[in-house]
């Protein structure tokens, strides 16, 4: 375009801008007052920017200017003006940021919009559409802008929300861009003084720069920036009111913590532990990170670099008098400072979480349901802090299935003969609670974890020890039965008794051939009448899983079928009727080693086996068993 001509020149708006508009000019919904929050954030972001410049450059225009914001009404002439003295738009930014769909987001928000799900006003800020709320509100809109660039032209753009809008020079003389709105009829409620500030204090409080009204010189906005008060003079409320304007939460933390630290560094920072791990519809917080200041300036919104990746869920600010004002973005990830913040923000963080899981136990339960896999993550992938996160994992176990156990308290409650931590990967909670790798376990009244989430494989090969005691798998660890008194039977009957074991043992072989590596009878076994467990030289069962969950292809060689000879199915089946398969005997085994890879999470198709049980079962209502 041609910035140097002076006449007035038109501009249709792209497609989907013009949808754009078409839903707002016509959107009646109650909560309008958003528009309002949308400019003063723009202007907020005007100054964020020219103070950046003004950190390395003083040759821009009006370079003593405050930094501000003013709104100004005009009841008469139902006008209400939002000025600022940020870095200003030329001609083209006019029309790039002001009538261009690509920078505008719009496409996302139609969609949001289509789907009637949320009120039009409340999803308008998340897809940067901001400054087109205005149009749900005005009869027609001005903005007047001039560039921080001292050379530069101040413009004109215009716009009552139709298919065009116009550009042209403005007389404008200081830096900075000033809107204008004519507001509707039914929207005059907006050039009230006290209506204005109420809105501002709703959504605006904390805008970094000072917000004025109507020429009085008591800034609106508090301006506060609350991390940098000392933690005792601030209220718990002021917390909360804080976290909400960060986010738009609109459930309250489970806890924060406040940090204000002068050495090594000077570090400011308040830091949140929220309810949930998703974002809602209405978050003002669209990535993981937290907003990183020097000096209450804004260097980062979204700063990925000062916790550790499985901490992503943490909610904060952090700010900073040690990190060079004029640094760059790009370069924030290799300053030396952020390293140093990165492990004091970290320990704060271990801290906040561990005083939380202490004070209230309950609410930690509740916070562990949602966050626990990210802890376990930092388990799996944080070895320089592994023994600071283990005592606050918590665990489902066989004494306590519904509810969460910590090391801490399964060490304290092991028996004096237990000497490891057991613990057994199940598919799901319902089938691994009935294991018979428990059989023996809970005979002798100890206690096991009970693992059955995918990133408990993961967490195993990084966790082998808590403390003095090694954490062993008790599908594979050999326990010591329970003293038994010396058997009265004699030789014959032993002999008897292990010819009876042996042709067990045979017929199993026979029945199930090379799906098992090996039958062998146990004593590992109380209840449960088999159970399946890996051969000598096989991988660990956690390596297993990991390697499935990456996709990589693994070699795993038949299980050993171990058997309790003394259970009554394998005491009252006819060990000759195994020659074929609808023999009653064949039918039992086949249905025991399926139950048992059903109990590993292993069994392919459950269906098979209907036709199997009702052949069992038939028997066992004619009294064949």
């Amino acid at each position: 375009m041609n910035t140097n001509d002076s006449s007035t020149q038109s501009f249709h708006f792209k497609a989907e801008t013009q949808q754009l508009l078409n839903i707002l000019i016509h959107s009646l919904y109650k909560d309008r007052e958003v528009f309002l929050r949308e400019l003063i954030s723009n202007a907020s972001d005007a100054l964020t920017r020219v103070n950046f410049e003004l950190l390395t450059n003083r040759d821009v225009l009006d370079p003593e200017s405050e930094l501000a914001i003013w709104i100004t009404t005009n009841a008469e002439e139902r006008l209400l003006t939002i000025r600022d003295t940020g870095i200003g738009m030329d001609a083209e930014e006019l029309v790039t940021n002001l009538g261009t769909i690509a920078h505008s987001g719009a496409r996302d928000f139609l969609q949001a919009a289509n789907a009637e799900k949320t009120p039009i006003s409340e999803i308008i800020g998340q897809f940067g559409v901001g400054f087109y709320s205005a149009f749900m509100v005005a009869e027609w809109i001005s903005v007047e802008s001039r560039s921080y660039k001292k050379e530069s032209k101040a413009y004109r753009w215009t716009s009552t929300g139709q298919e065009t809008y116009t550009l042209e020079d403005s007389d404008k003389s200081s830096r900075g861009t000033e809107v204008t709105v004519k507001l509707k009829e039914d929207a005059a409620e907006f050039l009230q003084d006290y209506q204005i500030r109420q809105i501002i204090k709703k959504h605006s409080d904390y805008i970094p720069f000072p917000i004025y009204l109507n020429n009085n010189p008591e800034q609106v906005n508090k301006q506060t920036a609350l991390w940098r008060q000392q933690p005792r003079q601030v209220k718990p409320e002021e917390y909360t009111e804080f976290y909400r304007q960060l986010t738009l939460d609109t459930s309250d933390p489970f806890t924060h913590t406040h940090l204000v630290v002068d050495a090594p560094l000077q570090v400011y920072a308040v830091l949140y532990l929220p309810q949930s791990p998703e974002r809602g519809m209405l978050a003002l917080r669209r990535e993981d990170g937290l907003k990183l200041y020097s000096r209450k300036v804004l260097i980062q919104e979204y700063c990925k670099d000062l916790l550790p990746e499985y901490l992503r869920f943490i909610q904060g600010v952090v700010d900073t008098e040690d990190l060079p004002l004029n640094v760059s973005r790009e370069t924030v990830q290799s300053n030396k400072v952020i390293s140093q913040m990165r492990k004091m923000i970290t320990a704060k963080v271990f801290e906040m979480i561990k005083d939380f899981a202490n004070s209230k136990p309950d609410e930690y339960a509740k916070f562990w349901k949602s966050f626990g896999g990210y802890l376990k993550e930092g388990v799996s992938t944080d070895r320089e802090n592994q023994e600071v996160i283990s005592p606050l994992l918590r665990f489902r176990t066989l004494k306590n299935p519904a509810g969460w156990t910590s090391l801490d308290e399964y060490t304290s409650q092991m028996p004096e003969s237990q000497k490891k931590i057991y613990y057994l990967l199940g598919a799901d909670e319902d089938s691994i609670i009935h294991s018979p790798h428990l059989d023996l376990i809970r005979k002798l009244n100890q206690n096991v974890l009970l693992l059955v989430e995918p990133i408990d494989s993961f967490l195993l090969l990084a966790l082998r020890k808590y403390k003095n005691f090694e954490l062993a798998n008790i599908a594979t660890e050999k326990i010591e039965p329970p003293h038994q008194e010396a058997s009265e039977k004699t030789d014959e009957e032993k002999v008897q008794e292990q010819n009876t074991q042996n042709l067990l043992i045979e017929a199993v072989k026979k029945v199930l051939g090379d799906r098992v590596s090996d039958v062998r009878v146990t004593e590992q076994l109380v209840d449960s009448p088999a159970r399946l467990i890996e051969g000598e030289n096989a991988t660990p069962q956690e390596l297993q899983r990991v390697m499935q969950l990456l996709g990589r292809e693994t070699t795993t060689s038949p299980k050993i079928l171990e058997i309790n000879p003394h259970h009554a199915i394998f005491k009252q089946i006819d060990l000759n009727q195994v020659e074929s398969p609808e023999d009653v005997a064949h039918l039992v085994i086949e249905q025991v080693y399926e139950n048992a890879l059903w109990l590993e999470g292993l069994h392919p198709n459950a269906a098979s086996m209907i036709q199997r049980i009702q052949k069992i079962m038939e028997a066992a209502v004619s009294h064949k068993l």
